[in-house]
């Protein structure tokens, strides 16, 4: 079996919407299929690792994919997926013979918060409460970044030069500490702002899948108090009170904010589009 995205298309159809598996030819190699649900869902939890089923594995961590093989799991990896879970690995048939698998669940999903103020009503997360606060900081916790910075030799004084002025020193610094690549390999951060609604007063530092464009609206001399705007792919400007990194803060964390990808994903990671330089 050759296997792409199309073919794990076919194999999550044939599963189906609700709780099922599959069993796979002897010759799919685990790791390469755990390496295009890495690029489809992002980084997995590890459930079971030769025959040892991590402890703290529950309802809430994916342990609904190991339901249906009552303990002959060998090797099983777990990725949250909205309301569902999805699971690949090695289980033992009921004849004993070990087999690669793909798998779904079901995941219950909390009901979301009621729907969040209008951003600028100064009552929920459209608005600047954390002035001050170290968001770059909280953003490598929230992602488990823990290696050196990706491109600390960013020439800015030649980008902004070019751009025609200064540029806020959280995003800045968030390219320099991530480098090329997308938060939960969704939403991408730009190594430099786009330019393409410059005319509408508007510098592009992020985008998502969806067509959904991250700006600052260029507004005054202090970079750092540019606000941000997202343009949806719809064309409207929804505004937001914050500057980059306490944006994407929030977007990955909390469940009200309107682009959120709290709803989506227990945890959160930076996907790096190339691989450091020595």
């Amino acid at each position: 079996m050759e296997l792409t995205q199309m073919t794990i298309n076919d194999l999550l159809d044939r599963i189906g919407p609700g709780d099922g598996y599959v069993y796979l030819p002897g010759d799919v190699p685990p790791r390469e299929l755990a390496n295009l649900l890495d690029g489809r869902y992002g980084a997995p939890r590890t459930l079971v690792l030769d025959g040892f089923t991590d402890p703290t594995a529950d309802e809430s961590r994916g342990a609904a994919l190991l339901a249906p093989f009552e303990g002959r799991v060998v090797m099983m990896r777990a990725w949250a997926y909205g309301d569902q879970w999805v699971g690949t690995g090695a289980v033992r048939d009921s004849e004993g013979t070990e087999r690669p698998v793909l798998v779904v669940a079901r995941r219950a999903v909390p009901e979301p918060l009621p729907v969040a103020p209008a951003p600028g009503s100064g009552e929920g997360p459209g608005d600047c409460s954390g002035e001050g606060f170290d968001w770059n900081e909280r953003l490598e916790r929230v992602t488990g970044w823990t290696g050196p910075a990706r491109r600390p030799d960013v020439d800015w004084a030649d980008v902004e030069a070019r751009l025609g002025g200064a540029l806020p020193g959280d995003y800045k610094r968030m390219v320099e500490t991530f480098g090329e690549g997308a938060f939960d390999g969704f939403l991408g951060l730009n190594q430099e702002p786009w330019t393409d609604l410059r005319k509408e007063g508007l510098l592009i530092w992020a985008g998502t899948e969806h067509e959904d464009l991250y700006c600052w609206r260029v507004d005054g001399d202090d970079p750092d108090r540019w606000p941000v705007v997202v343009r949806s792919f719809d064309g409207g400007d929804v505004p937001f009170g914050c500057g980059a990194a306490e944006f994407v803060c929030r977007v990955l964390t909390d469940t009200r904010h309107p682009f959120t990808m709290a709803r989506y994903f227990d945890t959160h990671w930076f996907m790096s589009y190339r691989e450091p330089v020595d």
